[in-house]
Order: C-alpha cells, then structure tokens, then sequence
C-alpha cells in the first residue's frame, strides 16, 4: 500500500466528516481456547452491563404477576438486539469507529444528529440503579426492608453510591480494561448464585413455567372479569372465538420497560462498537481507544477511523474477524442475557408471594421482593433463610452497581467519541493521547447532574420503580430510531462485499419496529390520555 493510499482513497464515500485513512486490515487469530483472552471481551461485558434493572427489577416483577408466560417478550426483545449488536460490530470492524461516530458522518450534518443523540439519551440522565442499589445496602444495614421513614438513610446512601461507581474507570491503562474485568466477575457471581438457588430451592414447576414461557409466543394479559389480569394466547383465542382477545393495558408502561431492559435497550446496545474498537477487533487496532486516568499515559485514540482496501485477502480476513463478532453473540451475549432474565425469575416465581409486600404499591419494594420472599419462605429453616436474606442483597448490590457504573461510562463514552470526532477544533487541537481528558470532563458533569436528577426523583415516594419505568420506555424510542440508522449507514457506506445480507437487514428492521412499536403502544396507552385529558 503506497502512501497516498495510506491517506485517503478517492473511491470513499464522501460525509459530514474527514474521509477515513486507509490502513491494513489485521491477521485475526484463530478462534480457540489459546486465544481466549483475546477473544474474550465485548460480548461478555455487554452481558455484564446488561443484568442490571431489567432481569433484577422487571423480569421478577412480570413472572411474578404473570408466571412465565410473557418471557417471550423477552426472547424477542433479545433475536432483535442481537440483529442491532451484529449490524454495530460490523461497522466497528471496517471502520475502527464506533456507529455514533458513523451517525455524525450523515446528513445534515454533526450538529443535527448531536441534538438528535442528546434527546435519545435522556433515559441515560436518570440514575435509577444507583437508588435501587441504596435500598439494598440499607436493608442490610437495617435488617429489615426500609420504610418511607427511612428515606433520609436511603437518599444519602443513594448519593454515596453515584460517587463510587465512578472509581473503578479511572485505571486500568483502557477504560475498558477495568470495565471486562468488572463485567466478567459480575457475570459469573449473579448467574452463579442465581443457579445455585435454582437448583437447591426452586421447584422443577418452577423451571418449566420461566423456560417455557421463552417459547409462548402470542401470550398476552387480559382482564379476567374479577378485577385482574390473566395470560391467553392470542393466536389460540383467535382460532377458538374468531377474534383477538383485548390486551389489558393497566400494565404496559411495565411491560414496556420489560422488553427495553431484557438484553440491554436503549443506547448501550451501540457501545458495542466501541468496546469493539477498544478491544481491538478488526479496525479498531489501528485506530486506539480511550485511555484511564491512572496507567493509560501511552493508550491513543485517532480521530478519524481507518478502512482498509477490498482484495481478496483481506475479505479472507474479514471473515475471520466476522467469525469473532458471530461467535460473540449467539454463543455468550445471547445465552447469557437469557439466562440473565431466567434465573432472576426463578427466584421471583418461586419466592416473591412469600414476601408481605408482594402484591402492594410499597416504596423500595421492587428490588427487595425475591430477597424478602426468601427471608419469609416456608419450608427453609430460619437460619438458612437469613443467610440467603443477606447474600441475596448483596448479589443484588453486585447487580445495581456495576450497571450504573456501566452508564456513567457509557455516557461519558459515547460523547467523547462523537466530539473527539466530529468536532473541527477539537481535531486540532487535541493529540491522539488525551481523549481522556474529553472523557473525564463529561464524566465528571454526568455525575454532578445525576445528583441533581436524583434529588429530583427522590422527592417522590416511590422514585426507584419511577425511575427505571421512564428510563426503560425512553430506551426503547433511542433504540429502535437508532436501529434504522445503524442500517442506513451499512447499506450505504460500507462496501457492497461488507454489506449485510438480506436477512441481517431484516432483522435489524424488525428490531426497530419492535422497539418503536412498544414505545408508541406505550405511548398511547399511558401519555396519550394525560395530554387529552
């Protein structure tokens, strides 16, 4: 490669940004396990973001109320997201960038689509799991599920927690580096834990009821004529009355935020780019990453992403590096999120009508109700219970934190990049080895604001279940608009061999209905009358 070729080739197409560099494409190793470091990495970190509210707060909540009968919504929820993930890799892959950058590359321009990014990342401002997470830890302190007279101790609790998620970022040569290794202990204890009680406390009904409702598709809430809800299958219906049951929508706002946290939802799905670029999949060897405060002093990060050349040997490359994307998420993210949402459930199905505040609208009973149940289960003797009582907080304190540990980064992140890139001045200005500082400045004002949002939320009595409601329903808007995007750019940028087949783009497009559609049946379920009435 000579170096005008090096630079720029002139058969790019043209953007809102710098045309990329041209650089080689690297040899992929082998997939095996000699190479499992090397392999190891997005895949699972996502997995590790992504057991957090939805499979501790929700996914008990529905199995709870509905058995395991809607745990399709979740099988769908993650078939699509798998679709999004493999359509932001493959773009990571050819241009060593993250997809956010890529949005900035299209009309009209950086300064549309950064307003754009800033109204999709407003369920990114609310620091629900940092709260949900104080209510744990006081319940340790307290012995006791805390009441609304405890709200000084939770709020405080809840602040300390915002300031310490921010801790593990700041070594670990990589942010992503701290970020694997979190997530990977994370993955490992909840599901270990969660399996454990599964296998030793959780009746063989219960197992059959969550892991068979991953596959009743077409099961829906409707009123049962007594003041609540139970499921039928629509399409069963359908045959037997010749018509669709009516859907009871007095839980949708909860069955939304169901789907936009099964998986992961929302804008943490595109970060997946950028761990790809970090762990330096493909492109993104040639491009850098964004270096910690402590020990990152010789980590860089280029501007602009690099694409290579399209020979023959480098599509016999590419293969190889779409063989680590592929293997990344049908064979870890994917298992892992459902296990993520199964095991979770079980606990909830197996001990949440034991708990007294099953079934009543308490304050900081959401994420409490599996602990508590089990604290209250019949048939276990009371030591053995209080055990589980405490080491089922603790997991829960493993699930929260990290989560919201994982946002702040994820946030921070996700603006570095699009200004790192998409602004002239900071091209300029800035060498490819102080990223961080972009990244720690955001960093720092995400944290300062989230106090602010928090004491905004905490002035209502039930402001942990509150906050994760709106953060979910407004993950699902981010999530499918940005899926058609994610298309758009890899039908129209990336090179016809690199293109994604026709069932890939299916499947994205289906993602992006799926999401847009929940949020507008949300929508019109539940803010629409506000606005009317």
């Amino acid at each position: 490669m000579n170096d005008e070729q090096k630079k720029v080739n002139p058969d790019l197409p043209k953007t809102c940004l710098p045309t990329w560099e041209m650089a080689e494409l690297p040899e992929p190793k082998p997939l095996g396990l000699h190479n499992l470091a090397g392999f190891i990495g997005p895949g699972i970190v996502m997995c590790g973001i992504q057991i957090g509210g939805g499979e501790w707060l929700f996914g008990p909540a529905i199995t709870a109320k509905y058995g395991g009968g809607l745990m399709w919504i979740a099988t769908v929820a993650i078939l699509c997201q798998v679709f999004y993930n493999i359509e932001c890799g493959r773009y990571a892959l050819y241009t060593g960038e993250p997809v956010f950058t890529g949005f900035m590359r299209t009309r009209p321009g950086p300064g549309f689509w950064i307003g754009v990014a800033m109204l999709l990342s407003l369920g990114s401002f609310i620091p629900g799991l940092s709260t949900n997470a104080a209510v744990l830890i006081a319940s340790l302190y307290l012995d006791r599920p805390p009441t609304p007279d405890d709200a000084f101790l939770v709020n405080s609790l809840a602040y300390l927690c915002l300031g310490l998620v921010v801790l593990p970022v700041l070594v670990g040569g990589k942010v992503y580096n701290m970020l694997q290794i979190i997530m990977t202990a994370k993955v490992f204890i909840v599901l270990t834990f969660c399996l454990f009680i599964g296998v030793f406390f959780v009746s063989s009904q219960g197992w059959i009821d969550v892991f068979s409702g991953f596959l009743k598709f077409g099961n829906v809430p409707v009123d049962d004529g007594k003041g609540g809800e139970t499921v039928v299958n629509a399409f069963t219906h359908y045959f037997e009355h010749g018509e669709f049951p009516v859907v009871a929508l007095t839980n949708i706002a909860i069955l939304g935020a169901f789907a936009g946290y099964a998986g992961g939802g929302g804008l943490s799905n595109s970060t997946y780019s950028n761990f790809i670029r970090d762990k330096g999949w493909g492109m993104g060897s040639q491009v850098g990453a964004i270096a910690s405060a402590v020990g990152g002093r010789n980590v860089t990060l280029s501007h602009i992403g690099k694409v290579f050349v399209i020979n023959e040997d480098n599509l016999r490359k590419w293969k190889g590096w779409w063989k680590y994307i592929l293997t990344d998420q049908f064979f870890i993210w994917m298992p892992g999120c459902i296990m993520g949402m199964a095991l979770p459930a079980l606990l909830s199905i197996e001990f949440a009508t034991s708990s007294p505040m099953f079934g009543q609208d308490l304050p900081y009973a959401q994420s409490l109700i599996s602990a508590d149940g089990i604290r209250h289960a019949s048939g276990i003797n009371e030591t053995t219970r209080e055990l589980l009582w405490t080491v089922t907080l603790l997991v829960g304190l493993m699930v929260f934190l990290p989560s919201q540990m994982s946002i702040v980064d994820d946030v921070a992140r996700r603006w570095t990049d699009i200004i790192w890139s998409s602004n002239q001045k900071v091209r300029e200005r800035l060498e490819p080895h102080q990223a961080s500082r972009i990244y720690y400045l955001i960093l720092f004002c995400y944290v300062l604001w989230s106090f602010i949002s928090a004491t905004i939320f905490l002035a209502y009595g039930d402001a942990p279940k509150l906050m994760v409601i709106v953060i979910a329903n407004l993950n699902n808007v981010a999530l499918g608009v940005t899926a058609f995007h994610v298309l758009w750019l890899n039908r129209n940028f990336l090179p016809k061999p690199l293109r994604p087949r026709w069932y890939n783009q299916i499947g994205i497009g289906a993602c992006g209905l799926f999401y847009c559609g929940m949020a507008l049946l949300v929508f019109c379920a539940n803010i629409l009358p506000l606005i009317i009435n």
